[in-house]
């Protein structure tokens, strides 16, 4: 019931990353180059949606109220938070990793293509 809490803890943590480097780079006007840092919003959008979907989905199952303590099995949260919701956040990150490394090899292919293309 509280493994939504670590995934929007990461969101919490990336999105004060990504605006802190998009305003140094706006501050030194400069592009920022790292393709990791460069789409880190994809990693927010990601984070972002699936712990409000997470925390709508244990609204509607009653477990969690809004009166104290808020969530109905107190007991077991960290437990949960510590198993269930890493392991959420460490996929999600995983998959984002995956994506952008795919993206980025995909974007640099053409320009080979086009240089093996000229040498032949």
């Amino acid at each position: 019931m509280a493994c939504f809490l670590v995934p929007t803890t990461e969101a919490i943590v990336t999105t004060v990353v990504k605006k802190s480097a998009d305003k140094s780079a706006d501050k030194k006007k400069i592009e920022i180059k790292n393709p990791f840092l460069k789409r880190l919003n994809w990693l927010n959008n990601m984070l972002w949606g699936g712990s409000a979907l997470l925390a709508f989905e244990h609204v509607w199952h009653g477990e969690i109220v809004p009166w104290a303590p808020f969530l109905t099995n107190g007991v077991s949260a960290v437990r949960e938070m510590a198993t269930t919701g890493v392991t959420m956040a460490v996929a999600v990150t995983a998959v984002w990793a995956g994506i952008v490394a795919v993206t980025n090899s995909m974007a640099k292919r053409p320009e080979l293509e086009l240089l093996q293309g000229e040498t032949k």
